[in-house]
């Protein structure tokens, strides 16, 4: 099959498009709100876009309260969902008033940030605090505006659980993050292989 995505339906019953571009990393995203409500959301448009400096993403459309939190406040944190945090990374994706705060709601422990005022989520292995850069709000090759923007930040912390640090490497295996695969449905890092580069 073919289709056109901006002209065209593809025929089927669920968008396959979600299922074209993966696994994707989920950035589970802590910000607070200017009267200081912890915000927790999954966004499955999430990745690193740079090393020196870090530099992460994520994208958000329409905008949503981890967008004009990150926007307002200036900070951010990436949490990384792993197999053992799954129940609480999709409790966190409902849809609730930008003055409920998740973490709280569903009673999960957070712990404080060294340098941004958003917590960090306790259980995960792997935190980055983020200082807001830019959005980029998408548009159309015919330069119509979307809802879409991408929100970026530059890392400024990094947060590793020294448990999950073998031989001096992170040790995924022992992390078993989560990445989301189109419809409904994710995967767990567990299969791990290693190809080196040729000369």
């Amino acid at each position: 099959m073919h289709y056109d995505p901006r002209s065209e339906h593809h025929g089927l019953p669920h968008n396959p498009f979600y299922a074209l571009v993966v696994p994707r990393p989920i950035g589970w995203i802590t910000t607070v709100t200017r009267e200081g409500i912890v915000n927790l959301a999954p966004y499955s448009f999430f990745n690193a876009v740079s090393t020196t400096p870090p530099f992460v993403m994520f994208s958000s459309g329409p905008r949503k309260d981890s967008q004009r939190n990150a926007e307002e406040t200036g900070e951010f944190v990436f949490n990384l969902a792993t197999y053992d945090l799954r129940a609480e990374m999709n409790a966190t994706s409902a849809r609730m008033p930008a003055d409920v705060s998740e973490p709280e709601m569903i009673g999960l422990e957070m712990a404080p940030s060294v340098l941004v005022a958003p917590p960090r989520v306790k259980r995960s292995p792997v935190t980055l605090e983020c200082r807001y850069r830019q959005t980029v709000n998408l548009t159309t090759a015919e330069g119509a505006g979307l809802e879409n923007a991408i929100v970026i930040g530059e890392v400024v912390q990094v947060h590793i659980d020294d448990a999950v640090i073998t031989d001096g490497r992170v040790d995924l295996g022992k992390i078993r993050p989560i990445a989301r695969l189109g419809y409904m449905d994710f995967t767990v890092v567990d299969n791990i292989f290693e190809m080196k580069r040729p000369d």
